[in-house]
């Protein structure tokens, strides 16, 4: 079913006679100037003319490292270094679209610095801010691979020019655009606020829910959070939005300042020295997901911990130091941007980046210059870039597989979709050490479905693997997408029987509870005792079950309250798991 296309057509405000917004003098801060701040409570956010209903059929929201069309950006001539720099790289990994009403000024800066600008598309647009991630459309496809628009939300900012930049792509581009921007789905939200796994998955702060409340400074209509998640589904296809406490020294409130989704289920985060800034609220934060949620597979996120840097004087947030941070970096396809301040800090930093994203190319960019001190504006890089996905993507999901047992036979399944259907899929794999890869084929297994086998080395030997398909329109495409230079790794190992267990026996969620609590085995067991029991050892509940694979549900009684135990006995010994009933 097609999207119903509506063109937006936003006008800019002029204030007492007087544009309050310089675009070629002082750089707007990505949080409000005090002349701003009062202008909300007699600002228009919402729109009195055009209504833009959601998608008529369902919508998929793309995941930031999905491979992407083009890289957008706003050029802010207070930052040309920083900007060039994002540039250089965006035009080797996409087409690049720059919103400035200096075309000629701007190429010629790039190309007396050696930046091929063929690549790049200049989009003559009044605009107010650097901070296009908060005012940029959002990616969605109907049906997980279908046609391409974008979403757009309210800015919350009372910059005109700026929230009609993602009418203005998406008019470049000839593509539908669907913006809540009418009572009851005028939703303030911003893009660094936002983080989507592509599988139907987000994060947000509460934040959300603050300026869409009741008292709200943007005059747009009182939601309750379930209303929120309602137009976050409707719009954007996200059936589980996960929100966290904002965190008490970031003004802005925007989780890219502090976590990344680097794949479907790992979260990097920032860490501070115990007790200090954010550090505390971060950690129960995540406590908080890892207690409660998920990852779309069914088993617990892993987090990756990075350390936010201090200023050269040792001050953090909470000492007036800048919110300085490593998470806040862009995926673009095959490159990611991170920010950085001064080698002492950014060599391990930027080599934890390799690690974690091998293959990748992994480039720094100084946010803390003297001369372009982004970082002292309250952003980074993630803040001042967004992308706009491909037309038609090959979408390939897999958990990858962690462990398995020397001589092992491991099952790769995933799910690849395509528009046109797929035509071959293949799984890639060597053993450590190796410098050539072989292949098998993957089956079709039904429901977009794909497998296959391989053979685990009979040693101590790890192995790399990739998946690679291609659609029957002819479009072939690598998981992960810089393939064969990265890749997964099979840890080859003998692992305990009752360590094995533990490690496929994920949960309980959610936790603590006041009615009932999941768990996930990522194996079958073929039998397995269930025990729960309180503090005290009395027994509360046992039932034996076979070919336990899956999920499994288990039902708390409103007199069981406290610190409960769940045992999982078998033959591997004994797994014991702590639930806190409320």
């Amino acid at each position: 079913m097609k999207f119903i296309l509506r063109t937006i057509f936003l006008c800019a405000i002029i204030f007492s006679g007087q544009h309050i917004f310089a675009q070629q003098n002082d750089a707007l801060p990505k949080g409000l100037t005090e002349v701003e701040k009062g202008l909300i409570t007699d600002y228009q956010f919402t729109s009195t003319v055009q209504r833009t209903p959601a998608p008529s059929s369902p919508v998929r929201a793309a995941a930031e490292w999905e491979e992407v069309e083009y890289l957008v950006v706003t050029w802010e001539n207070n930052y040309p270094n920083i900007l060039r720099q994002i540039v250089a790289v965006g035009v080797q990994e996409a087409k690049v679209i720059i919103v400035t009403q200096n075309e000629n000024s701007v190429n010629n800066y790039l190309e007396n610095n050696g930046i091929d600008t063929a690549n790049i598309t200049y989009l003559n647009r009044e605009w107010d801010s650097i901070w296009i991630r908060d005012y940029a459309g959002n990616t969605v496809y109907t049906d997980d691979v279908g046609e391409r628009a974008l979403v757009d939300w309210i800015y919350n900012r009372p910059r005109p020019n700026d929230n009609s930049i993602p009418s203005a792509h998406a008019e470049l581009l000839d593509m539908p655009i669907y913006i809540t921007d009418n009572s009851p789905n005028d939703l303030v939200n911003t893009g660094g606020n936002y983080m989507s796994d592509g599988l139907g998955n987000a994060f947000a702060s509460d934040l959300i829910l603050e300026e869409n409340s009741a008292g709200n400074p943007y005059n747009v209509s009182v939601k309750s959070e379930s209303q929120i998640d309602q137009i976050m589904e409707d719009y954007m296809g996200i059936t589980n939005y996960i929100k966290m406490e904002t965190l008490p020294y970031d003004a802005i409130h925007h989780i890219d300042m502090h976590m990344k989704l680097l794949d479907e289920e790992t979260l990097l985060v920032s860490r501070y020295p115990e007790g200090v800034a954010d550090g505390p609220q971060i950690e129960e934060n995540i406590d908080y997901v890892l207690s409660n949620f998920n990852s779309p597979f069914g088993t617990p996120y892993k987090v990756k911990w990075i350390d936010a840097p201090p200023s050269t004087s040792g001050a953090y947030p909470d000492t007036n130091g800048y919110y300085r941070t490593y998470s806040n970096s862009i995926i673009i396809n095959k490159s990611i941007l991170v920010p950085t301040y001064r080698p002492e800090v950014d060599v391990a930093a930027l080599a934890y980046y390799e690690e974690l994203m091998p293959g990748y190319n992994v480039v720094g960019i100084d946010v803390d210059d003297p001369e372009e001190t982004l970082i002292a504006a309250f952003g980074a890089i993630h803040c001042i870039t967004h992308t706009i996905g491909v037309d038609e993507p090959l979408l390939i999901v897999h958990q990858p597989v962690a462990n398995a047992a020397p001589s092992a036979t491991v099952a790769i399944d995933a799910s690849i979709k395509h528009i046109s259907d797929v035509a071959q899929a293949k799984v890639y794999w060597r053993e450590q050490g190796d410098t050539v890869y072989q292949e098998v084929d993957m089956s079709a297994t039904g429901d977009n479905m794909w497998t296959a086998d391989i053979n685990m080395p009979s040693s101590n030997i790890d192995v790399e693997y990739y998946i690679w398909a291609t659609a029957n329109s002819g479009k072939s495409l690598a998981r992960p997408l810089v393939a064969p230079a990265g890749y997964w790794r099979i840890n080859v190992d003998v692992l305990a029987t009752q360590e094995y267990a533990a490690a496929n026996i994920a949960g309980p969620y959610p936790n603590p509870t006041t009615d009932e609590v999941r768990f996930n085995f990522t194996t079958q067991f073929s039998e397995m005792n269930v025990m729960i029991t309180n503090i005290l050892g009395q027994e509360l509940f046992h039932n034996d079950f076979t070919n336990v694979e899956g999920e499994l549900s288990l039902d708390l009684k409103a007199q069981w309250q406290g610190t409960l135990f769940v045992t999982f006995s078998g033959d591997f010994g004994n797994v014991t798991k702590k639930i806190l009933k409320l």
